[in-house]
Formats: structure tokens, sequence, C-alpha cells
């Protein structure tokens, strides 16, 4: 029999301090406390019910599921999404680990996104009615350019890169501009194109190697100009690209298909698999 003494409830901003201080000491203390607490913040406006739910035992803090909310557009819908993100119990309280997943799926009206499920989550969530999204993914070595064969210019520059993007670019510039994770890139081709790219620097068997691309917003001129982004990605000590297929558009030449790519999931049926992305969620927002 579970203890009725332990109390889910949610996270208010007042809570950030004491939960972003857990989150440091029980999943992942790379991240301080303080950094925690901000990347539970999203940088979007938004009209967020809460930053996920805790649990109490008592006044002790010892479990956190963190949440984040974003309103977009899809087929000219708007849909209310709810990105779960780091969720940590203490094992004494493992039991009660569920009630936190099931107060945020009990919140009506979004879309649930797990973009980042590990070991048996993905498995609850399938429980719950969660499906799998196509996360195919290609790893591409980023090789050194040869002298010469420039194809784009690589833009770096924040307000540069403000001022170059309009329209809905603009505005998903703008929305994760600060966000933590969430590192930006222009490839200006001139009269050929450009491409806005969004990436973070990941860790795989505890080495960050690796830029997993999360939003390429012309999946052509990327495929012309990647040696570029290549030799850019490499002289930031990121000599890997992981890209899904379905955000660059097709497997990049001289790659290989991973065996197990990461899982992503999804639960609601006002939006198909293929309408998730990576954007307003916790990978743009934690730098693990």
């Amino acid at each position: 029999m579970l203890d009725d003494t332990v109390r889910v409830a949610p996270v208010r901003a007042a809570d950030l301090p004491e939960v972003g201080a857990f989150l440091h000491d029980h999943l992942n203390p790379r991240l301080s406390a303080a950094d925690w607490a901000a990347a539970a913040v999203p940088t979007w406006q938004v009209d967020a019910p809460n930053h996920g739910f805790l649990l109490r035992a008592g006044d002790r803090l010892v479990g956190v599921q963190l949440a984040f909310y974003a309103e977009r557009e899809v087929e000219g819908r708007t849909v209310r999404f709810c990105n779960l993100g780091a969720w940590c119990v203490l094992e004494p309280y493992r039991g009660h680990g569920l009630r936190l997943l099931r107060a945020a799926l009990a919140q009506r009206g979004h879309v649930f996104t797990d973009l980042s499920p590990s070991g048996s989550v993905v498995a609850i969530n399938e429980r719950l009615r969660f499906r799998s999204l196509d996360t195919t993914t290609a790893l591409v070595p980023n090789l050194p350019r040869l002298p010469g064969r420039r194809r784009a210019r690589v833009v770096t520059d924040l307000d540069e890169i403000d001022r170059a993007l309009d329209g809905a670019e603009r505005a998903l510039f703008r929305d994760h501009r600060r966000a933590g994770a969430a590192h930006h890139v222009l490839l200006d081709a001139g009269p050929r194109g450009r491409c806005y790219v969004m990436y973070r620097s990941d860790r795989r068997r505890g080495m960050r190697l690796f830029a997993t691309l999360l939003h390429v917003s012309d999946p052509d001129v990327l495929r012309r100009c990647r040696p570029d982004l290549a030799r850019h990605l490499l002289a930031r000590r990121l000599p890997v690209t992981l890209a899904e297929l379905r955000v660059v558009g097709g497997r990049p030449a001289g790659s290989v298909l991973l065996r197990h790519p990461r899982p992503k999931q999804v639960r609601g049926t006002e939006v198909s698999p293929d309408a998730v992305d990576n954007l307003y969620s916790e990978l743009v927002l934690v730098a693990w």
C-alpha cells in the first residue's frame, strides 16, 4: 500500500531552486542547481500551468517530473503541447513515481511528448498510449573542408542571424535564442539560398563529441553546404553529427545509420507523429 503522506503537487516558480538542487544531487550533477532551475523555465512565451510536478514526503522533496509547455500552429490549428522532461524519484519512493506522470497526463487539452525517454520509461509510456516517432538517425563524420571549396558563409553572430531571418524562422530563432542547450548557425550561400540550423551538443558513453541537429530550415541548402557546417562543428570539438532523417530530409552522403537510435514518443490524436519536432522542449533547454 502506498504511503498516503506522500503527496503530489505542481512545481511552481517558488519551488525551482529546491527542484534544481534535487536534480543536481540525484539526476545529473554536471548541471549546477542554478542551471537546472533556469532550464526549467522556457525561453518562449507561454501561459504554462506549472513547471511539472513534484513528490513530497512530509516537507522533504523526494521526486520531480519536469514539464515544458508550448502553443504551436499545426496544420492551421493552435495545439497545446506538454513535453515531459526530467523524471527522478528517490529509490524508497519509486512506487509513487507513476503518480507524477499521471498528474501531468491528467491535464486535458494537451498533446504530450517525451523526446528523451530512457530505459523502462519507453515501455511505461507505451502502456499509457504513447506512440513512437520515426527517429532513424544517421551518423556523419565532420571532416575538414578542402581549401578553396567553401559553399556557404557560416554565420554564428546571433544579431546577424536575427536580421537575416524572417517570418516563421525568425520566430523560431527568437523563441530559442536564449535556450541553454541550443546552438544556432546560419549557412548563407548567397543567391543559392540559406539554411538556419539549430543543434545541441550531446554525450554518448560519457563523451561530448556529437552535434545533434534539432532543426534544419532548408535541407537542400544543408545538403550542398554540409562541408562548411562540418568544419564549423569540428572546430568546436564536435567530430560527429547525428542527423535524424526526418529533420534533414534524407540520408546524408557518407553516413552510417545507427542501429539503435534514441526513441521519442507522443501521446494524443490531435496531431500525427510526423508533425512532432524537437523544438519547444527539454532538448533545447537542458544541456545534459
